[in-house]
């Protein structure tokens, strides 16, 4: 069970809770929200005229509301901005959402009961995941159509995932997990809806993933370089060190590590060509500048998990501030950076897998196909690959430069940090595909380099596939394959198998 305390969450635990991990709440966490709700009831008491407690929302915000009908004001705020649209967010995607709602409302300034952040943490325990549109959002303020959906949920309406990822009324589900509805007292629902949780739980868990799919990424491509006899030269670790970033070094530690004891390797010792093409020579530095931008985007996510995202920020009795923390311009300028970092790692596969395919350059069978002619071999593979390359270049089209004024021009810059996210993601799915058909082709092109041995790392690689994936003898319906080669990098299979064998960083 993962302790949410408001400033400890780590993307590892966010990983872990999104997979279905269980959460507690901090005591001395629960203490400061307590203290917060005490604050709310004072400014009720006083009769205080504070945006979004007493006052109606955004254009509405100088509209006074009657103490009588301040929980039908949190109510109804919900209901009207459960607006969304579109596919659903997957439940992994919901369960990080809710988690890092939970610990923003930990830090005890937004006026929120203990009793609505205890049935947040209930859902995460019971397994209950709400349907979330992925629609909607534009970053500001907030997350506030895809978060009103989940916490509809909280009120016994809306709709719920079953087991199979169906849409499912919610008030059956909560019954039969023992939990109830609650009902929304002054400040909550904004408290609750008023923050950058989703666009943060979509980029945090595709970040985490990011980290792994480049390491996966560097195998892969070290396999290219082999199986294309390139040279390893540029992997000089005193060579490397005269650029000294540090996701340069990793990358190319990565390679000569898989590449260690390779017979492939050592046959073209003294053949005469002279340099290799950029997609093989420049593997650390395109490679290494994706691991520099993941880590920076894993520090910046990192802060964005453990921050206070409401509005307004009761301080104290005193001190409330309607501010803008809210605005989700921090991730939305990270999300696009990661989408520009990952697509390049497709950009660069696409071009090794071109290599691999393409007689005029590789010295193999075109198209590595046996009998070609009568078989075409992988050649369409490589057209598949440049599709979903020429997709993420569409996708990776910052989201972030753009804006929609809404709310009668009381919200006149919003951060399309959702968006941003999403497309993310897209371009994240995207080139797991494109780095698993680079390793479909870089095995099937070894088949014709045997007996020689491939290096320590490069041979577990093309073991892990071959279990599932037989060699291209003739051609075949090779889809299956390609969505085989996938599953196995997306689960982290290809990079588990290689580190029993060689270090990888």
């Amino acid at each position: 069970m993962i302790e949410l305390t408001g400033t400890r969450l780590t993307l590892e635990q966010l990983r872990r809770i999104a997979d279905g991990e269980r959460v507690s709440i901090a005591s001395s966490a629960m203490a400061k929200v307590r203290e917060s709700r005490a604050v709310v009831e004072r400014l009720i008491a006083e009769d205080r005229v504070v945006y979004g407690i007493t006052t109606g929302f955004g254009h509405l915000c100088n509209t006074r509301i009657s103490r009588e009908d301040l929980g039908k004001l949190q109510t109804n705020l919900i209901r009207s901005h459960a607006t969304g649209v579109g596919e659903p967010f997957g439940k992994e995607e919901v369960r990080a959402m809710i988690a890092i709602r939970i610990n923003s409302l930990l830090h005890g300034v937004s006026g929120i009961r203990p009793e609505a952040v205890e049935a947040l943490a209930a859902l995460l325990n019971n397994d209950v995941t709400p349907w979330v549109p992925s629609q909607g959002s534009v970053g500001s303020s907030g997350d506030l159509a895809p978060l009103s959906h989940i916490m509809l949920v909280l009120m016994g309406e809306g709709f719920v995932m079953d087991a199979d990822g169906k849409r499912v009324p919610t008030g059956p589900v909560l019954e039969r997990a023992g939990l109830k509805a609650i009902s929304l007292q002054a400040k909550e629902g904004l408290a609750l809806i008023n923050g950058t949780s989703v666009m943060t739980g979509v980029l945090g868990l595709a970040v985490q993933r990011g980290i792994d799919v480049a390491r996966a990424a560097d195998v892969i491509a070290a396999l290219s370089l082999e199986v294309l006899k390139g040279s390893t030269s540029p992997y000089n670790p005193d060579f490397i060190a005269l650029r000294p970033y540090e996701g340069l070094k990793q990358t190319a530690a990565n390679v000569l590590a898989c590449v260690a004891d390779s017979e492939v390797r050592s046959s073209h010792v003294n053949c005469t060509k002279v340099q290799d093409a950029y997609s093989l020579r420049c593997v650390p530095q395109v490679h290494g500048a994706t691991r520099e931008t993941l880590n920076h985007l894993a520090a910046q996510v990192s802060i964005e998990l453990n921050s206070v995202t409401d509005n307004p920020i009761l301080l104290s009795a005193d001190t409330v501030i309607s501010g803008g923390h809210f605005h989700g311009q921090p991730m939305a300028l990270a999300a696009d950076f990661f989408g520009i970092a990952m697509a390049e790692l497709a950009n660069i596969s696409e071009r090794r897998i071109d290599r691999l395919v393409n007689p005029l350059v590789s010295g193999l069978p075109p198209f590595l196909a046996g009998d070609a002619g009568v078989n075409s071999g992988l050649m369409i593979v490589q057209y598949t690959a440049a599709s979903i390359v020429s997709e993420n270049k569409v996708l990776a089209h910052p989201a972030s430069v753009d804006s929609i004024p809404t709310s009668a021009y009381q919200e006149d810059h919003v951060s399309m940090g959702t968006v941003a996210a999403r497309k993310g993601a897209r371009i994240l799915s995207n080139t797991a595909q494109v780095l698993a058909i680079e390793w479909l082709c870089a095995c099937q092109a070894y088949e014709f380099l045997k007996p020689l041995a491939l290096g320590k790392g490069t041979a577990a690689a093309y073991e892990v596939l071959r279990a599932a994936v037989p060699p291209l003898k003739e051609d075949r319906f090779q889809a299956p394959d390609l969505e085989m080669a996938r599953e196995l990098l997306w689960k982290g299979d290809l990079v588990t198998h290689v580190a029993k064998r060689v270090q990888l960083v």
